[in-house]
């Protein structure tokens, strides 16, 4: 692994933001490293199909190149057995990166999604734990602003859950975000209009989660904190969830999905029940990676309805977290 030097950038596009180089990066990338470049090149062969539920929308993509991620064994043996895949000695050698501030590096994943995908260690092995790191969180969306930063918690599709770490995919490309504006107009519940955040339930959409909303930093951090302890750990160390953060026109955008379980029954069945699909932020933003052809082609609606209702918070659990955050709300946090 090496660091990608500014002047080899500019030979791939503009370096005027840190979103820029992170452009240029990944066309960099591409065309240096063969695996880079081919999976790339594949993403203009996925093939998709799109549910429409009133408001909302999800699609399905048959992504092959996916099954390292979608199919990955995180078990504890599992990750005791294999080399951790983030750590910067374990990097490819074709593999270059950008320094961000803070002990992280950014790098380009070889195995995408969006057309710029981009996954930002820690340049230390640390587990995948968000508290320690909302900070980090909230400034490197805002200097990413081109892009969608998402976490994925330990148990909620991280791949990688010994090695902390961030995600993110260039901007506009989740039927979510373009969906939230209507989605909070029509179908939100207000827990907080407050201070300096905004706080929102969304429910009724497959998914359960909250919107946090604000332009100041400190107040915004609290609140995913805040968030965070309101759910059950469970006897881990974080409560299941995913987050999923962008800025734009001066202000933050959160999403937190509160989790039940990692994976769906359909995950583990027999065939023909069986479907390879393990929901991360990006399905509970509105887009389920298949990288199974037959599970591509079966899925359907109900498939999908089913899939969110046994991997989202269940609707009591739900409630007594909105109680919990409208008493933080009315104490102060």
């Amino acid at each position: 692994m090496q660091i990608i030097s500014e002047k080899e950038l500019k030979k791939h596009g503009t370096t005027w933001s840190l979103s820029r180089q992170a452009v240029a990066l990944v066309n960099q990338q591409k065309s240096v490293w063969p695996l880079a470049g081919a999976n790339y090149r594949s993403l203009r062969a996925v093939e998709t199909k799109t549910f429409h539920f009133g408001l909302f929308r999800v699609e399905c993509h048959f992504n092959p190149g996916r099954i390292r991620s979608s199919a990955a064994n995180t078990s504890e043996e599992a990750i005791r057995s294999r080399p951790c895949f983030l750590c910067r000695d374990n990097l490819p050698a074709e593999q270059g990166g950008l320094p961000y501030p803070g002990n992280f590096l950014i790098l380009v994943n070889p195995f995408p999604i969006f057309p710029c995908h981009l996954t930002i260690p820690s340049v230390h092995h640390t587990p995948q734990l968000i508290k320690a790191n909302k900070n980090t969180f909230l400034r490197l969306s805002k200097d990413l602003h081109e892009f969608t930063l998402f976490y994925n918690g330990p148990q909620c599709g991280a791949s990688a859950p010994d090695h902390f770490h961030f995600q993110a995919g260039i901007r506009n490309f989740l039927p979510l975000e373009e969906e939230l504006p209507q989605l909070l107009k029509h179908q939100s519940e207000v827990i907080s209009e407050e201070g300096a955040v905004r706080v929102t339930a969304l429910e009724n959409c497959l998914r359960r989660f909250i919107v946090l909303q604000s332009a100041h930093a400190p107040s915004l951090t609290a609140w995913i904190g805040g968030v965070i302890d309101s759910l059950d750990k469970r006897g881990q160390e974080e409560p299941m969830i995913n987050m999923v953060t962008w800025y734009a026109k001066k202000e933050w955008t959160v999403l937190i999905f509160p989790r039940e379980r990692q994976r769906p029954w359909q995950y583990d069945a027999e065939e023909p029940l069986k479907m390879v699909v393990s929901p991360a932020a990006v399905e509970l933003c509105g887009i389920v990676i298949l990288p199974r052809r037959e599970d591509f082609e079966k899925i359907t609606a109900a498939d999908l309805e089913d899939i969110f209702g046994q991997v989202c918070l269940n609707q009591t659990q739900f409630n007594h977290m909105k109680e919990k955050l409208a008493t933080f709300a009315r104490n102060g946090l």
